[in-house]
């Protein structure tokens, strides 16, 4: 296995997520349910933030490898899936959110696995559309796991109505792009799966 910069950033993300979790585990004498918020949100963007830096790292110092291109995704999903089950426990998004995004995310990645094996991974490479529906569920997650009046100067931004409008402009792009992919996929699905 080989290990470098982007490797470890890649471990890194995969490690935080734990701590995530385990600040809402803390006893309130140990930490406000404010400072709760704070920290979860500030380990997670940190932790989203090692995802950009070990892609951009790896290319600029070719340090690519099929192992780190198969735990970058892993990670990145894991991170999302365990910030979303506790935004579902805190009451701060409806589980069909979760459920959407989540079982998207498994079915994509067996998918791509499956057009991999039959030489056609090219076809569910991913695309702007996924890229933009990462990009509004990696900035809603923060604003939901901070949830609260966040001062930008003169402005006040309320995360939890700003989180909870990404969310859901998220999950209607996660169905989206997943019925685009299964449209580019459906030649081979039928071909090779019987289907008439």
């Amino acid at each position: 296995m080989p290990f470098n910069i982007p490797i470890f950033l890649t471990w890194l993300r995969i490690v935080l997520i734990p701590l995530i979790v385990g600040v809402f585990y803390l006893p309130d004498i140990m930490m406000s349910p404010m400072h709760r918020n704070i920290a979860a949100t500030t380990i997670f963007v940190v932790a989203a933030l090692t995802d950009w830096f070990d892609g951009h790292l790896a290319r600029r110092w070719n340090q690519t490898s099929a192992f780190g291109a198969f735990l970058d995704p892993v990670a990145d999903k894991l991170m999302v899936t365990a910030a979303l089950l506790i935004l579902v426990q805190l009451a701060r998004i409806e589980s069909a959110i979760a459920l959407v995004i989540v079982g998207r995310e498994i079915a994509i990645s067996a998918l791509r696995e499956w057009m991999a094996q039959i030489g056609a991974s090219k076809s569910v490479a991913v695309n702007q559309l996924g890229k933009f529906k990462t990009a509004c569920q990696m900035v809603a997650i923060p604003m939901l796991l901070y949830y609260g009046p966040l001062p930008l100067g003169a402005f006040v931004m309320d995360t939890r109505v700003w989180g909870l409008w990404l969310i859901y402009l998220a999950t209607v792009l996660t169905i989206w792009s997943m019925l685009y992919y299964m449209k580019l996929a459906w030649p081979q699905i039928r071909e090779r799966g019987g289907i008439l």
